[in-house]
């Protein structure tokens, strides 16, 4: 079996040097205990593929922390983060990245290497923007973005042939951004609480879409747009 140390919630405030030495450790959980700093010892875990520094007081990652092993996941959210190391994108075997609940204003154009993401959450920071690069991860099937400050997104979104789920809840979009035209695979898309006024005519064209919420907007959806969707079997939220 796998190796794990689960330390969640134990008030530790700081890490034992002790914990350097585990080298046999798969997975680490570190969550909530009020930490403020990680040692660069964290590097010699060689073998981690997990690790959860989820709910701590964590203003930076060391760079070591992303020369580890990490293919599963990893849990950064609900720090003091107020941006992520380029070396980030080393972690190109990664299948699930939590950020949200940070003060990031912008992703690394590193992300774009780490391509064996399925899931990236970001919610709840202060992203004015997203890198071209984020078109590159052509496995992603979720981006969660709810709670930023996206007025656009980048039109290499339009690569990610794999998305499932969108959510961009309670961002500053004024228009339904172009680059969802055509996703394949697209089956949830959140825009609640943004600033649409109007729906383009593609929307109708998402050949997988299921979910369509369009709450808290100030539009009048046109009722054949929505006739078209729902007699596919989408279920429209206005």
């Amino acid at each position: 079996m796998a190796a794990t140390l689960s330390l969640w919630k134990h008030g530790l405030g700081a890490l034992p040097e002790s914990l350097w030495r585990r080298t046999e450790l798969h997975v680490l959980v570190l969550a909530d205990n009020a930490l403020t700093w990680v040692s660069p010892q964290i590097g010699q875990l060689r073998q981690l593929h997990t690790l959860d520094l989820g709910h701590n007081e964590l203003a930076a990652i060391p760079d070591e922390l992303t020369t580890l092993p990490l293919t599963n996941y990893l849990y950064l959210h609900d720090n003091r983060l107020v941006e992520l190391p380029r070396s980030l994108g080393r972690l190109t075997a990664l299948r699930y990245l939590n950020v949200g609940d940070n003060q990031l204003t912008g992703l690394p154009d590193t992300i774009g290497a780490m391509a064996g993401l399925i899931e990236l959450r970001a919610e709840r920071n202060r992203l004015v923007g997203l890198p071209a690069s984020i078109g590159r991860l052509c496995g992603l099937r979720e981006l969660w973005l709810r709670g930023n400050a996206l007025a656009a997104l980048p039109d290499t979104l339009s690569e990610l042939v794999e998305l499932r789920h969108l959510d961009l809840r309670e961002n500053a979009l004024s228009d339904v951004p172009r680059a969802l035209a055509g996703l394949p695979r697209l089956r949830q898309l959140d825009l609640r609480g943004n600033r649409l006024r109007t729906l383009p005519d593609w929307l109708a064209e998402l050949p997988a879409l299921e979910r369509l919420d369009l709450r808290w907007n100030d539009l009048e959806p046109a009722p054949r747009l929505v006739d078209l969707l729902t007699e596919r079997g989408c279920v429209v939220w206005t």
